[in-house]
């Protein structure tokens, strides 16, 4: 159970990451609130999840779930570049977030 409220964690990381965007520095209400709920629930989440998981292993996965899905999201939504070499850095990471989970006591 602590995998998926740290997945849901890092769910939470892509949308508030996203909404930044969106929020247009903060000037706009309606993104800005919701880039800031979607905050305060992804710390949440990971502080739960860091109930049983060690503190480096949670972190590092919550950071790569939501860089993955950022970056996957810009090039879908924003149109930023996906060329080789971005989409093998970004493989990288997903393969780093596995070994974690394949390493991790919990």
């Amino acid at each position: 159970m602590p995998w998926i409220i740290l997945l849901l964690a890092g769910v939470f990381e892509i949308g508030w990451a996203i909404g930044l965007k969106y929020t247009e520095g903060f000037t706009r209400l309606w993104p800005t609130l919701g880039t800031v709920a979607a905050m305060a629930i992804s710390l949440g989440l990971l502080g739960v999840a860091m109930k049983s998981l060690p503190v480096g292993t949670a972190y590092a996965v919550w950071v790569g779930v939501g860089a993955v899905g950022t970056a996957i999201l810009g090039i879908v939504l924003l149109g930023e570049p996906a060329n080789p070499g971005r989409l093998v850095s970004l493989g990288l990471i997903v393969l780093g977030i596995i070994g974690l989970k394949l390493a991790s006591p919990a």
